[in-house]
């Protein structure tokens, strides 16, 4: 049984929805990547930009400023790092200082952000959001079409993308939660009771449940006290055709997930 790769969540940002303001300080943004691997994240991510609905817009020359430091630094320690960013400058700046992958929330839908990495070989996460934007929202959406939307989205970009010089063999899929799909819990749980589907597409899942708003609504638990709710949803995705999980704590996802991969081969 594979374990799932974890990709720990680093925001060098001021107004992300769950540590907002907190990396800011690039001494604190690598000191807190090498907690992450250290707790058991594969890799570390880092974005500086918050898809927070309320959260301001960042022009690329701020975003790179706020990256840059800290993906040199993570690098320069052995550290296999994402970049999360939706901008060709950014992409490539990131690709530059060696980044291992990117996670582009808008689904690579910017000509200017193809051109960027076609003719790099790292891998990209491609995000399904339903309104298309690089913000979540809150307004209220149908769940039970959720996971049909996120199909019919993915085998439209993968046939794009590979029109344009990507081949599928480097995207990962993400079928975005909480926000990116509504402002209410009925198209997150949709999406992840039916979430083995999208494996028909033959590419990695990557899901990113960590303290979203859907699990604070269910369990009635702030941003602070999402941690069992968080763990019980990445613990499904992975059981469920999840490769990778994006995470705020990887310690806890490593540890279960580990002791049922025991359980399983007990079994045998």
């Amino acid at each position: 049984m594979r374990l799932p790769v974890i990709i720990g969540i680093l925001n060098v940002t001021a107004d992300s929805f769950s540590d907002g303001g907190r990396y800011l300080d690039p001494r604190a943004a690598v000191e807190k990547g090498r907690a992450l691997v250290s707790e058991g994240a594969d890799i570390v991510e880092v974005g500086a930009e918050s898809s927070n609905p309320d959260g301001a817009r960042v022009d690329a020359s701020e975003e790179v400023g706020r990256l840059e430091p800290v993906v040199a630094a993570l690098k320069g320690e052995g550290v296999r790092v994402s970049v999360d960013t939706r901008k060709a400058r950014v992409m490539r700046r990131a690709l530059a200082l060696g980044a291992d992958m990117l996670n582009d929330v808008t689904g690579l839908r910017d000509p200017a952000a193809v051109k960027a990495v076609r003719d790099s070989d790292v891998p990209v996460v491609v995000m399904f959001a339903r309104n298309r934007g690089p913000r979540a929202e809150k307004t209220a959406r149908r769940g039970d079409t959720a996971l049909e939307e996120a199909g019919a989205f993915f085998e439209e970009r993968l046939a794009s993308l590979k029109a344009a010089g990507i081949p599928p063999c480097r995207l990962i899929l993400d079928p975005g939660m909480g926000f990116f799909l509504g402002g209410t819990p009925e198209p997150s749980l949709a999406v992840l009771r039916g979430l083995a589907t999208l494996r028909r597409f033959g590419r990695p899942l990557c899901v990113s449940t960590s303290r979203k708003s859907f699990i604070g609504a269910v369990l009635g638990r702030p941003v602070g006290a999402r941690g069992a709710g968080t763990l019980a949803t990445e613990l499904w995705a992975w059981l469920h055709g999840a490769e990778y999980i994006r995470t705020h704590e990887p310690g806890p996802l490593r540890d279960a997930a580990r002791m049922l991969a025991a359980i399983r081969a007990s079994s045998r």
